[in-house]
């Protein structure tokens, strides 16, 4: 995947700019505040219409009334071109032809890693279900519809157990919902167990690289309350039987591909309780190119990689190997930074320049 010209307008601080970006290597310079995040963020929300912002409107230049991205780029050789407008309501247009938001993932692919990344490890279950949806999904877009679906189904069951719960509907009304809830876990937990068995290969091969092959690192979904065995809609559907009374009592659906979690071990200890800060930042490295391994085996080509501001938090050493591994891998990277001083002195790629919101070559 290649994207050929990018064009913004009135998002964020950002009044317009529009830029070819290099085929490899992209690195975008600049004081705090500036504006480089914003770059990287538009191309990350083009691929999966997600953003740091609350609402629409906050994606909106101050003053303006709407906001454009617009990107056209190559997928399996082929020249596509992207536009998506915020106003009062969201219009995407592939190809000049109107598309649904649900459309939209798995159109442009990209990768996106910031320093916030270190904090998933020990963050909530919340943070690490996204990582792992939105990777397959970029992967398979039938994952993401069969993924709003259950989402849909969990949002209606919660509706009518607190309904039971304050006497307004019967027990018996959740079977129903019971069977559709269980045919559509099993679609995703397949999907899921499946995804992370490769992501778990494909990141301790990199792990082992990075750290001299001293770590092994694992990666591990956590079913809770279910074994990861055969009959998985048969065995979720007992599942909700056996917690259904704890269910009605809370109002909520407790178990499910909603509560589950990844866990993280190096050499066998869990990275969230005894993992060092270098470990963090390894684990984190290591996880971001294998999911662009990840997707390159689905897809058949690498997606783009967005890195903001991660070189401050990497060593000499690892921001050596990152730098020559999206040069032997031709990966097309855009990468923000404050210091020159974190890449090599010889030119390579495109550098340019941001300042309140300008950007120049």
């Amino acid at each position: 995947m290649f994207a050929a010209e990018i064009f913004f307008k009135d998002w964020r601080n950002i009044s317009e700019i529009n830029f070819r970006p290099d085929a490899a290597i992209n690195i975008f310079l600049g004081r705090n505040a500036q504006g480089k995040t914003n770059i990287l963020e538009a191309i990350n929300f083009a691929s999966l219409l997600r953003s740091r912002a609350g609402k629409d409107s906050e994606l909106i230049r101050w003053g303006k009334t709407a906001a454009l991205i617009r990107i056209k780029f190559f997928k399996a050789g082929v020249s596509h071109e992207l536009a998506i407008e915020i106003s009062e309501r969201r219009r995407i247009f592939l190809d000049a032809n109107p598309i649904r938001p649900r459309e939209l993932v798995g159109k442009l692919n990209s990768v996106f890693f910031s320093p916030e990344d270190l904090f998933l490890f020990k963050g909530s279950p919340v943070a690490r279900r996204k990582f792992l949806d939105a990777q397959i999904s970029q992967a398979s877009p039938i994952y993401f519809w069969d993924l709003l679906k259950y989402n849909r189904i969990v949002e209606q069951r919660n509706i009518l157990l607190k309904k039971i719960r304050d006497a307004s509907a019967k027990a018996n009304e959740l079977e129903l919902w019971d069977e559709q809830l269980a045919c559509a876990a099993e679609k995703l937990l397949s999907k899921r167990l499946t995804s992370v068995r490769k992501l778990n290969s494909l990141a301790n091969g990199v792990q082992q690289k990075i750290s001299s092959c001293n770590e092994t690192l694992s990666v591990v979904y956590e079913m809770r309350g279910l074994d990861s065995g055969e009959k998985i809609a048969e065995n979720f559907f007992e599942l909700l039987r056996a917690k259904r009374a704890d269910d009605i009592k809370n109002g909520s659906t407790l178990k499910g591909p909603h509560r589950d979690d990844l866990k993280f071990f190096i050499n066998g200890r869990e990275l969230k309780l005894f993992g060092s800060q270098g470990q963090l930042r390894t684990v984190a490295l290591a996880l971001k190119l294998s999911e662009l391994q990840f997707l390159k085996s689905e897809t058949g080509e690498y997606p783009l990689l967005l890195l903001d501001d991660v070189m401050s938090e990497l060593d000499a050493d690892r921001r050596e190997m990152l730098l020559e591994f999206l040069r032997r891998e031709k990966i097309q990277t855009l990468i923000t930074a404050t210091d020159r001083a974190y890449f090599p002195p010889q030119s390579f790629g495109k550098i340019f320049f941001v300042e309140a919101g300008r950007l120049t070559q």
